[in-house]
């Protein structure tokens, strides 16, 4: 599987021309990165280009897994910023800088990184195939060189060098969920599957105070749900509360969920379908997901 290779490094906090600093706010699946060479953005294939941050920077989305909101803001829809249950959120998001080499780091009240920080940069790596809509690089990472890119810096992303990244070790310990896009190679995803199965059975971090599958009350934001769920759940619930004047009553939540349309395939019997509403149920007022979360592709 060819994965271009960007090698850089990760800063929390960066430096403007003026010399100012501006602290950056990561969260369990999201880092800010800065090549080598600016310019590499340029080549990263796919539909989306890259929003360059910074001085060169850009956002990284980490490949193949989904950490609770520590801050979410739906675009085009106004109301306060949105979060999940702050204690698992937050130590997915420090769990990620200390696998990624940073001491634990200060933040203000909204999640921004206080400088300095120590170190003030790490040395690291970029596997991507694409961005997001958004214009986050869709990357596999971690500290250091990295595996070695041929000549056209591309690098052949085996199991085994996968189970080194940053999101292999986060799964496997049960700080984040599994997410699954199209674009993610078919042995990959299944590994993935593999751990995140495997740190659920063994009672690993977040897992023992999961209620996605369970009948959970959605609340008034900020928060709208004050069980640890499934982020991509908890998102079209914020989405849909802050939508309906911030009001957590849920009679029209599976119309809304048909209306975004989203399209994803069931692993297990091939189902492709259009719309979260198949696998997901409002009751009494309560409302709960009902397919294990790793059995689903969702298209971008």
């Amino acid at each position: 599987m060819p994965y271009l290779s960007i090698k850089g490094e990760f800063r929390l906090v960066e430096t403007r021309p003026d010399g100012t600093t501006v602290g950056t706010r990561p969260d369990g699946d999201t880092v800010r990165f800065y090549p080598d060479d600016p310019a590499v953005w340029s080549t990263v294939p796919g539909p989306h280009p890259i929003v360059i941050r910074g001085p060169g920077g850009a956002n990284l989305r980490l490949e193949g897994i989904d950490a609770l909101e520590t801050h979410f803001k739906p675009p085009f829809v106004s109301g306060p910023e949105l979060h999940q249950p702050k204690i698992p959120a937050e130590a997915a998001a420090a769990e990620l800088l200390r696998l990624l080499g940073f001491d634990p780091v200060q933040r203000t009240p909204n999640g921004t990184v206080k400088a300095p920080t120590n170190p003030t940069a790490v040395r690291g790596y970029v596997l991507t195939r694409g961005a997001d809509p958004p214009g986050r690089c869709i990357a596999f990472t971690g500290p250091g060189d990295g595996p070695e890119a041929d000549a056209n810096g591309h690098v052949f992303l085996t199991l085994e060098m996968m189970r080194e990244t940053v999101n292999h070790k986060l799964l496997a310990k049960g700080f984040v969920y599994p997410i699954f896009y199209r674009t993610l190679f078919p042995d990959l995803r299944a590994d993935l599957t593999t751990t995140a199965i495997k740190a659920r059975t063994d009672d690993e971090g977040l897992w023992p105070l999961d209620k996605t599958h369970s009948n959970t009350v959605v609340v008034d934001p900020p928060e709208v749900d004050k069980d640890v769920i499934y982020p991509k759940f908890f998102r079209r619930l914020g989405e849909y509360v802050l939508e309906n004047d911030g009001s957590p009553a849920l009679d029209g939540f599976l119309d809304y969920l048909r209306r975004k349309a989203d399209k994803f395939t069931i692993l297990s019997t091939g189902h492709f379908s259009t719309g979260l509403d198949l696998i997901v149920e409002v009751d009494d007022g309560k409302v709960r997901w009902t397919h294990p979360v790793e059995d689903i592709v969702y298209e971008e």
